[in-house]
């Protein structure tokens, strides 16, 4: 009996400090949705699926693995704010304030982010993929050229092609990046661009003595000129060319380094 009463005990008291969290986690849901004024508010895990919060004052909340898929977020303040793990898909975060903020995880996909502050944004294992107006202050060339694969590998390839133009702007000799613009370029059939690139990235191949780029390169002109041949057989559809340099597409990050 008393080995009961002991588990008893330990039960409740970890489920007391659970049920005053949810407490408090839907106090402070309630008080975000009536003022939008929640600063330092707990709100981890709660669904604000396509919630209007327009402007609303998150400052140093916590939201980690909360769902805001395709909430309005335009000009808030999520300044300090835990958003490691939250489902920010489609999310409109247009001006909003994002300084300082833990993205780790998060899943922005599609997001809305021009105009936003990331200044020292934590975007560690975030998912970017289709972000839209991702702001020109923040990420290094080498960030924009793994946006860019990315990109690449899910068929989107302008998309692609804008975070690569966005890497060579920081850095005008990374020759990798030339590489996987002269792919996505010759999957929308800009063939001259294509071929302008691979050769761009060879020379630049060489002038750092790497002898699989340069190979590579030459191989990837090969296969350029063989496409734009009529009597190549084609298998028909996006992302064929990537299909025909498989074995090149797969070593594109490993290029960069």
């Amino acid at each position: 009996m008393k080995l009961r009463i002991l588990a008893a005990a330990t039960l409740l008291s970890t489920i007391a400090p659970m049920s005053a969290a949810s407490a408090e986690n839907i106090q402070h849901t309630q008080q975000l949705l009536a003022t939008r004024q929640c600063s330092n508010c707990e709100l981890s895990g709660v669904g604000l699926v396509l919630a209007n919060l327009t402007g609303a004052n998150l400052k140093g909340a916590n939201l980690s693995g909360a769902n805001l898929s395709r909430a309005n977020l335009s000009g808030a303040d999520l300044s300090g704010a835990n958003l490691s793990g939250t489902s920010l898909f489609g999310v409109n975060l247009t001006g909003a304030n994002l300084s300082g903020a833990n993205l780790n995880g998060a899943d922005l996909r599609n997001a809305y982010l021009s105009d936003a502050n990331l200044v020292n944004a934590d975007l560690t294992n975030a998912q970017l993929l289709g972000v839209r107006g991702m702001p020109t202050n923040i990420g290094t060339a080498e960030d924009f050229y793994r946006l860019g694969v990315i990109e690449a590998q899910a068929g989107n390839y302008r998309n692609a092609i804008d975070y690569y133009d966005r890497a060579l702007n920081q850095k005008p000799d990374l020759a990798a990046v030339y590489f996987a613009r002269s792919m996505s370029r010759a999957d929308l059939g800009d063939f001259a661009g294509a071929t302008q690139d691979a050769g761009r990235a060879n020379e630049l191949f060489a002038t750092q003595g790497n002898a699989q780029g340069q190979q590579l390169s030459k191989q990837l002109t090969e296969a350029i000129v063989a496409r734009q041949k009529p009597t190549e057989p084609r298998t028909g559809g996006s992302g064929n060319f990537m299909s025909v340099l498989g074995s090149l597409s797969s070593v594109l990050l490993k290029l960069l380094f």
